[in-house]
């Protein structure tokens, strides 16, 4: 049982972890905040609780209607892969015809206030659809295929969260310079592709 455990948190933290590393809105601003040295522990932990009760709503909202309606698991799995497929070629077409000047500008512009900063944060947060796609239906879906260890896999994925949202905010500073270059974009950009398009097969393969 102990080997079933680990295993399902595992994989709801490599499941999270696949998720969460797609380069959007909300990791950009992390970054920024990051690099900059500003708002970091209030924009991590609004990011990382934010999803940790998105992916709890998942697993306990999901999981009782896949109960119900075990079809709505095939029809989520549907959604799902192709919604990260799609997601995939969009990041793989940024790779191929990347947008001039798309690196991350860290200088010459002032850092926000500490309110602003976590105004922001809720915002790309809380008003981004994505979010909810990720964390209360793939995510959710996809602990409810667990079963009874479906909450191990819900644990994996928050981990997952915390642990992608503290590296991120706190090492940013570390790579200020190379985030200045769009080519670092695009190596990000090429193993998302892959990433989702991969998670994206198997799912709709599944369902």
């Amino acid at each position: 049982m102990t080997h079933g455990i680990t295993t399902a948190a595992l994989a709801g933290f490599g499941t999270g972890l696949s998720l969460i590393v797609a380069i959007g809105a909300q990791n950009a601003f992390v970054l920024r905040q990051g690099a900059r040295r500003h708002a970091v522990l209030a924009v991590v932990a609004i990011c990382a609780v934010s999803d940790a009760l998105l992916i709890v709503l998942g697993v306990a909202g999901v999981g009782a209607f896949v109960t119900a309606w075990p079809a709505a698991l095939t029809v989520v799995g549907l959604a799902g892969g192709a919604f990260l497929v799609g997601y995939g070629v969009l990041a793989a077409r940024r790779v191929l015809r990347p947008t001039p000047g798309a690196g991350l500008t860290t200088a010459g512009a002032s850092a926000a206030s500490g309110r602003r900063a976590v105004l922001t944060c809720l915002a790309m947060t809380w008003l981004n659809p994505h979010v909810y796609l990720d964390t209360v239906l793939l995510v959710g879906s996809l602990a409810a295929g667990r079963g009874d260890l479906r909450w191990a896999f819900g644990t994996g994925a928050v981990l997952a969260s915390l642990t992608w949202f503290t590296t991120l905010g706190y090492g940013a500073r570390l790579l200020s310079g190379l985030l200045s270059r769009p080519s670092a974009w695009r190596v990000l950009d090429g193993l998302v592709a892959a990433t989702m398009v991969t998670m994206g097969g198997l799912l709709l393969a599944r369902a």
